[in-house]
């Protein structure tokens, strides 16, 4: 083990995020938020004198890998927390080594909720901040008729099943439903799209992650579909795959998320400046990476205040704690340890860039067993942003 800035042994901590394999381009920029963070952590004297030290693992894509890694990085390299996971699959894997070991993971993704684990951060969107907000605004502007599309694994197949239920909430109704592996290919999409053009749903809700997302939207596009009358909505859909898709394929179709790149604020400025200082480029920044990042030094600041990486200690410190982070004040909820975030709605443009076109007033309290998962009641928080 090596010594920190002050001589003392540095505070070790795991890093389990994909840097090869179907979700590595989302999983990369989730890794760079991280390791951002920690860089600034250190930059500025540590905590208590001593260096974080990241142990970086690669699980490749490769569900049975995380588990695996996980299981390495808290028996054999001796760290109790860990950030990771982008896929639920993947943090379904990791959370019974992480609960066997009473250790804690930071967990930086949007997910299909229905979980609490006293061993996890969730920082990511649950469904009445991201499915909710989704779903009324396309009901909203382009129609009932949803048409489903995702990848064959636990996310999309429940993030669908609260998206019915919402959908029929609001009087519509859903005219199809397909999954495809995670390393589907282009041509695989090809039969979906054609019946989407035979059914003429109002709009698509993708689940679909990864590559796979790329060879949709760019199927969809080259078979003559306009998404300014049917886009695809997502959750997942960012700046990463836009960037990777093209612009001229993304423009005019949504994504729901607590973070946009664009947005105009000093935090999420000075966040920008050195993410680009640091990594050369800010086209991979997405919500995920914002999220990695904020759970980073939201663990700092923890670590901090008890001097001890023991999960019931940093625990107490963690919930109710609050951040400024790039897309606003955010909270860890004492009551299920899911985070409050803002929740906002934007629209690829030309230049493929997102633009917000509607959002809420203050971050929402996470509900993620929708207890009150009524439609409407997204709307008390809402405050238009440009149009709607």
């Amino acid at each position: 083990m090596g010594s920190g800035m002050s001589g003392k042994a540095p505070w070790r901590v795991g890093v389990l995020f994909s840097q090869t394999g179907v979700t590595a381009v989302i999983e990369r920029s989730q890794l760079n938020g991280t390791l951002l963070a920690i860089e600034e952590i250190n930059e500025a004297g540590g905590v208590q004198g001593r260096e974080i030290e990241p142990i970086i693992c690669d699980p490749a894509s490769d569900l049975t890998l995380y588990g695996q890694q996980a299981e390495w990085l808290l028996r054999q390299d001796g760290v109790n927390v860990i950030f990771g996971c982008y896929m639920s699959s993947a943090r379904k894997e990791v959370l019974p080594v992480v609960e066997r070991r009473n250790g804690l993971l930071f967990y930086p993704t949007l997910y299909e909720g229905f979980e609490y684990s006293a061993n996890c951060i969730y920082g990511g969107a649950a469904p009445n901040q991201n499915s909710v907000p989704l779903a009324s605004y396309l009901m909203e502007n382009f129609g009932k008729r949803f048409f489903f599309v995702g990848s064959d694994y636990i996310y999309p197949r429940e993030s669908n099943r609260v998206m019915r239920n919402i959908v029929r909430q609001g009087r519509g109704e859903v005219v199809g439903e397909h999954y495809l592996p995670l390393d589907a290919e282009a041509a695989e999409f090809e039969p979906i799209v054609q019946e989407i053009l035979r059914t003429k749903p109002d709009v698509i809700f993708s689940t679909v992650v990864g590559s796979g997302t790329i060879h949709f939207y760019q199927v969809y596009k080259a078979a003559g579909a306009d998404p300014t009358r049917v886009p695809i909505g997502s959750l997942t859909t960012n700046e990463a795959e836009v960037a990777e898709m093209g612009a001229d394929v993304a423009c005019g179709h949504i994504t729901a998320a607590p973070y946009f790149r664009n947005l105009d604020n000093p935090e999420n400025r000075t966040f920008l400046q050195r993410y680009e200082k640091r990594f050369g480029s800010t086209t991979h920044v997405t919500s995920g990476c914002e999220a990695a990042y904020d759970q980073a030094h939201m663990f700092a600041r923890a670590l901090a205040e008890v001097g001890s990486t023991d999960t019931e200690r940093l625990r107490g410190a963690l919930v109710g704690a609050e951040f400024q982070a790039p897309q606003g004040l955010i909270r860890i909820d004492p009551d299920n340890n899911h985070t409050y975030l803002h929740s906002r709605i934007a629209r690829v443009n030309a230049e493929g860039e997102f633009e917000v076109v509607r959002a809420v007033a203050r971050a929402i309290k996470p509900d993620p067993y929708l207890v009150f998962p009524a439609l409407n009641d997204w709307s008390m928080w809402l405050q238009a942003s440009g149009s709607s």
